[in-house]
């Protein structure tokens, strides 16, 4: 028998499948494990100050190219090693958050990260080919920027796909 305000030849549905949450049960909405993002956010700062390193010991000690610009050329000219670390590390963190703001308020975020990454990284790897310096010092700071811009979006879009929770 159709209860009295249920139209005719519909199925009478439950409390949980009328869209009532169950005692107990959480809103629908985002689900992102914060510990497990921002954990992954730091240890992805940490690769990326690490990448940094290494890829300054490739490009200048091993294969003898200027990073950044020799001395006097620019704002960055004097950078040394461990102030690039700390950027790359820095930009991790701020990419976290961002990784963060996305899950919680967009569809698919992982792509639109993604995208966000990409253009960002090309960006800064194209910035130093923009001045005067010479062309191995724009090549060699250019393949440590795509080193760094390549761990930090590898990393965190593999945190990202972690620490989503599906829905129950």
């Amino acid at each position: 028998m159709q209860p009295p305000n249920q139209p005719l030849g519909q199925p009478q549905m439950s409390k949980e499948t009328a869209g009532d949450p169950a005692p107990g049960a959480r809103p629908p909405g985002p689900r992102v494990d914060a510990s497990r993002l921002w954990t992954g956010g730091i240890m992805t700062a940490a690769i990326a100050g690490l990448t940094a390193v290494a890829a300054v010991l490739l490009v200048r000690g091993v294969m003898g190219f200027p990073v950044l610009a020799p001395d006097g050329h620019g704002a960055l000219g004097d950078a040394s090693t461990g102030l690039l670390a700390a950027g790359a590390a820095v930009v991790a963190l701020a990419a976290t958050a961002v990784l963060h703001l996305l899950m919680l308020s967009t569809a698919q975020a992982g792509r639109f990260f993604a995208w966000i990454v990409a253009l960002i990284t090309a960006a800064v790897v194209l910035h130093p080919f923009t001045s005067s310096v010479s062309s191995e010092a724009k090549v060699g700071t250019g393949v440590v920027r795509l080193a760094i811009g390549v761990a930090i979006g590898s990393l965190l879009s593999a945190v990202g796909r972690g620490a989503g929770r599906r829905a129950a």
